[in-house]
């Protein structure tokens, strides 16, 4: 399988279990991955056959934006079940970092990984590319 991916999608959210952090808007950064089959897409070069990772970080966007959860893990774990739910993904990664926590001495986050990926080593697709004839060989 493929993987279609986000990174460093920064939005602001409640975030935190202090009290000042239940007052402002803190920056969180998602990195996500999330794997589907873009050989569709690929063959026609068009929108409607692949996952659409604008209308992943829209959704995104507007769901972390209006969040008020306390812990990052509860976070992660909702925008992963958000994503898994609206656009049909099977597996994903997904790293959720609050970059300015404990009074902006730390980085740190969480990574997370929901649902199941296609079974290692099973084909499920292959990639060609048009390629002329080798020469016959001699004699």
């Amino acid at each position: 399988m493929d993987i279609v991916f986000i990174r460093g999608l920064e939005v602001r959210a409640i975030i935190g279990v202090r009290d000042w952090e239940r007052q402002v808007k803190q920056t969180v950064v998602l990195n996500l991955e999330m794997e589907t089959d873009v050989q569709a897409a690929a063959a026609t070069d068009d929108l409607d056959g692949t996952l659409s990772y604008s209308d992943v970080a829209d959704a995104l966007e507007t769901f972390v934006a209006k969040s008020s959860f306390q812990l990052i893990e509860t976070l992660a774990e909702q925008a992963a079940a958000l994503v898994m739910a609206e656009f049909g993904v099977g597996w994903l990664r997904l790293e959720l970092i609050k970059p300015r926590s404990l009074s902006g001495r730390h980085v740190v986050g969480v990574v997370i990984e929901r649902g199941v990926r296609v079974a290692d080593g099973a084909q499920v697709g292959t990639a060609t590319i048009d390629r002329p004839a080798p020469p016959p060989a001699p004699g």
